[in-house]
This record gives structure tokens, sequence and C-alpha cells, in this order.
């Protein structure tokens, strides 16, 4: 058996791998990962990142974002975020946006990983899973880099925080909110007490 097919029986279809990774078994990793690259068994999704895709019906299945972001990050702590998450919150919010945000505590900048545009911002608090209250904040500590009417959206979310658990909502406003965040909720849940 060859060096490369020793360190091809390690991967695992579906899993992304940085340079480091696949160091561990082999000693010419360049010119492994390269061969493997051209062979068609790695998909190179930036400078020291490769995937090793699971094969399905309708093709090559894409690396798993949150599984990619981790890798990449050499990290857990991290939150993926997409704005088209809004529109579950029912607030009437209709936009399609092609990027997704990554809250973490390393990265920051706009990264393009296996074809997708991921976008890092540096936060110092977010939670680790998310809940309606968590988007509902960040919904508006975003809400200028949304393609919507916002005040029309500003008064959608008004009537929306006064739906929902007031103890969560206050709690995620003091965790993650930007400071004009915190005043706007402060106006609205003072109106509901």
């Amino acid at each position: 058996m060859s060096r490369l097919e020793s360190l091809q029986r390690h991967l695992k279809p579906g899993t992304v791998y940085r340079r480091s990774d696949l160091a561990a078994w082999s000693k010419s990793v360049d010119r492994h990962a390269r061969q493997l690259v051209e062979t068609g068994v790695l998909k190179k999704l930036r400078n020291g990142l490769y995937h090793y895709p699971k094969a399905s019906s309708f093709g090559a299945v894409p690396a798993d974002d949150e599984q990619l972001v981790r890798t990449f990050l050499k990290d857990d702590a991290f939150l993926l975020v997409s704005p088209n998450a809004y529109n579950s919150l029912g607030l009437g919010t209709t936009q399609l946006y092609n990027a997704l945000v990554v809250y973490n505590h390393k990265r920051h900048g706009v990264f393009q990983l296996g074809g997708r545009t991921f976008r890092f911002q540096r936060k110092y608090k977010f939670p680790r899973t998310m809940t309606k209250e968590f988007l509902l904040v960040d919904l508006v500590n975003n809400l200028k880099s949304l393609a919507e009417d916002q005040e029309r959206l500003l008064d959608k979310v008004r009537t929306r925080a006064l739906t929902m658990d007031s103890k969560k909502l206050k709690r995620a406003v003091k965790q993650y909110g930007k400071v004009a965040c915190k005043k706007f909720f402060a106006e609205v849940l003072a109106g509901a007490a």
C-alpha cells in the first residue's frame, strides 16, 4: 500500500480537514493533498482547508456549515446566524440574504469557504444556541444592514416583543443588545409594565 493510499484510508466522507490534520498521516502532506485534490477525492475549500465529500445520488454533498466553520476556527465557540432566520419571527420580513454571519471570539471579516460567503464578527457574548428572544434582539442590533422598511419593521418588533416572555426578552436585551437596542426595548417593555 502506498503512503497516499494509507492517508486516504484515514479520511472519512463528509469531513472537513485542515492541512495540519492531514499531516498526522503523511510526511509529504502538500504533495499528497494536491494529488487527492487532482483525483477528486478531496475538494480544496481554501488554503489549508479540505473537504472529503460524501457521495449521494445527486452528486457530492457540500460540507456542513457548522463543521466547516468549526474546522476553520479550530474552535467550538461560535454561533451561525442567517439574516434569513429573521423571517421566522413572523414580522413580515421577506428578504433573502446570501451570507451567513458567524459570531465568534477569534475572527473578523468576510471569508469564502467552500463557495459560500461567511461574515465573521467578533463578539464578546453570544448564546450557544439561537432563541427567538436573541433573534429579535439581533434583528434590532442589525436593523441598518437589512433591506427592509426600518420604521415599519420596528413597529412590528414592538408588537411582537409584547407577546413574548418579558423576562427572557429582558435577559437577551441585557446580554446581547447594543446601546440603541437596549434603549428601544426599554421603551417598549416599559409601556407593557
